[in-house]
């Protein structure tokens, strides 16, 4: 890990294009300003391990789709072309 001291607007460069900086210092917190173009995705630590851990319990996840015969009356005859969908359409 790379440490570096830094003063309010005092800036760093990642790479040729991603720029932090240093906008606000208050007691024991630092306010960064980060400048990436915008198809690199910047987020918070616990922001993106919350998305990662959403990630992994949707691919472990054993669920079905909904059954998709509510949709259709059997014979396949389409439920849109039923009297009771056509009540709520008019």
């Amino acid at each position: 890990m790379l440490v570096l001291a830094r003063r309010i607007n005092e800036r760093i460069i990642i790479g040729d294009n991603i720029y932090v900086s240093v906008v606000d210092i208050k007691g024991d917190q630092v306010k960064l300003g980060i400048d990436a173009p915008a198809q690199i995705k910047v987020y918070r630590q616990e922001v993106y391990d919350a998305i990662q851990e959403e990630n992994r319990k949707a691919a472990r996840s054993q669920g079905t789709l909904p059954a998709f015969d509510s949709l259709f009356e059997k014979g396949g005859k389409d439920r849109a072309d039923s009297p009771e969908t056509e009540k709520h359409n008019t």
